[in-house]
Order: structure tokens, then sequence, then C-alpha cells
């Protein structure tokens, strides 16, 4: 349960459909996402995920209910302002990239908004720095690997210094080495910069290690809180169309232990 004193973004009753001819995409949805935690919200194709990522960046509008960020409703007269709060790394990090070097790229985002040309040389170098990428800050992002470009993505949304990066199924494309490195990051950034992280996917392996999970069916919230907790849920989620994660499908294979179990634990057991 998150209370409003941590809450940082909340869903109030949020209906929502493309079109006025076509069922709801959102089904009278309610939750909260706490305030610098990691929330991973995840759910089948069609569940409505992608649907409550361009809700929080405001692309669409909710058919019915409130969405508030910091306690705000959103709405067209605020909408710019809160806006800037938020940060979204998309699936294909190609489909961002603007620039002919990585420092050019994180650059974008500053040049619209107008930072002055000597601040930016303080901000860019850092936030590529934050990523791990600086040494790279002359490279063309197409020479880039994928989980590299995804580095960069992130480090544009840090030079914003927004206070919440949405990742939208951003390690979906991504190699097993790319994907951890991603995940790594995540972890630091969320300890390091006081940041609050919501990754939207389908994959539960990387759910896993989140703060708090937010589970959607069909439109419809399906469950809100703590991963432990909702794990515990094994067949539940498999019904759901959602795949158990390996250390836990392993574990019910192998140990016969059906509660939830992360990696670390499960090595120990073996």
């Amino acid at each position: 349960m998150v209370t409003q004193a941590e809450e940082i973004i909340k869903f109030d009753h949020v209906s929502f459909k493309y079109n006025s001819d076509e069922p709801l995409a959102l089904n009278d949805v309610s939750f909260s996402i706490p305030r610098g935690k990691w929330t991973s919200i995840v759910g089948h194709n069609g569940s409505g995920k992608s649907t409550i990522a361009k809700l929080m960046i405001g692309i669409q509008k909710p058919f019915e209910g409130q969405i508030y960020l910091n306690g705000i409703s959103i709405n067209d007269d605020n909408l710019n302002e809160l806006r800037q709060h938020i940060g979204i790394v998309f699936q294909n990090p190609e489909n961002q990239f603007v620039g002919s070097t990585v420092e050019f790229d994180v650059a974008f985002g500053l040049e619209n908004n107008a930072i002055a040309y000597e601040k930016m040389h303080e901000i860019v170098p850092k936030a590529l720095a934050d990523v791990d990428m600086l040494d790279r800050a002359t490279y063309e992002p197409q020479s880039l690997s994928g989980g590299q470009k995804q580095r960069v993505a992130i480090a544009g949304v840090l030079a914003l210094n927004t206070d919440i990066i949405i990742l939208d199924e951003a390690t979906s494309m991504l190699d097993p080495e790319g994907r951890t490195e991603l995940i790594s990051l995540i972890h630091r950034l969320k300890e390091e910069k006081d940041v609050t992280i919501i990754s939207i996917t389908h994959d539960l392996s990387e759910a896993i290690d989140a703060d708090h999970l937010v589970v959607l069916n069909q439109g419809s919230l399906y469950q809100a809180g703590l991963p432990q907790v909702i794990f515990n849920q094994g067949a539940a989620l498999t019904q759901i169309g959602l795949d158990l994660p390996f250390a836990m499908r392993m574990s019910q294979q192998l140990l016969g232990v059906t509660d939830y179990i992360s990696y670390e634990r499960l090595v120990s057991k073996l």
C-alpha cells in the first residue's frame, strides 16, 4: 500500500479508449507509484501497459478519472509544466536519436529548453558520465550497441533533470548482456540520483528486481504491491499470460519451493 505522502503519480479510477466506438483500453484503473522507487508495470500484450505510459506523459488524456503528479491533477493548463518532471525511453532508442554524435544527441533536449550553451557544456558530460558513456561522447549513435544506445537515451533524460524516468519496454530489443547492464544502471540511478523509475514490460524476469509491482490484465488492474507478494501467486500470473521468472520456475521444478525466490536465493539452495 502506497501512502499519499509516498506517491509521486496516482491514477484515480482512470478509463480510456482510443476511439469512441472502440472498447475501453483501460477500465477504471486506480494505483499509485511510490516516490524514489522502481515500479514495474507488467502485463501481456494488450493489457494496457503502453496506454498507461501515454497517459503519464500526456500524449493521451483519460476518458474518465484523474491522473495526479505530485498531488496535482494533470490538465490542459498545467500539462506542459508537469511534463518537465517526466522523461521516457522507448523500446527502440534509434527512434529517439536526432544528433550526429552522442553528445549532440544528449544536448538536443537542452537546446529545445533554451539552456545556455555554457551550461550545456557542464550538463552533457555529467549526464554521459552518469551512464558510463562519457568515453563515447564523440561517437555516432548508430555505431553503438543496443545497450549503449539505451544508456545514451537515458543520459538525455538525466540531462533534463527529470524526477521520473519511464522505460517503455526498454530492454526488449537487447541481448542478455545489454539487458543486464541496463538493469544494473537502473539500480544505480535509483540509489544515486533519487529518481523514480517506472519500467513497463511483459517480462517478469525484469520486474523481479523492482521495488513495487503493478499488474494489468485486459485493461484492468489485476494487483499492485510488493513483487515478493505478487510472485507468490505463480499459477494465477500464468493464467493471465505472464511467464514466471526463471528462478521461480526452477525453484518449483527442482526444489518444490512455491513462494517467491530470487536468483541469489535459488543459487544458495542448489
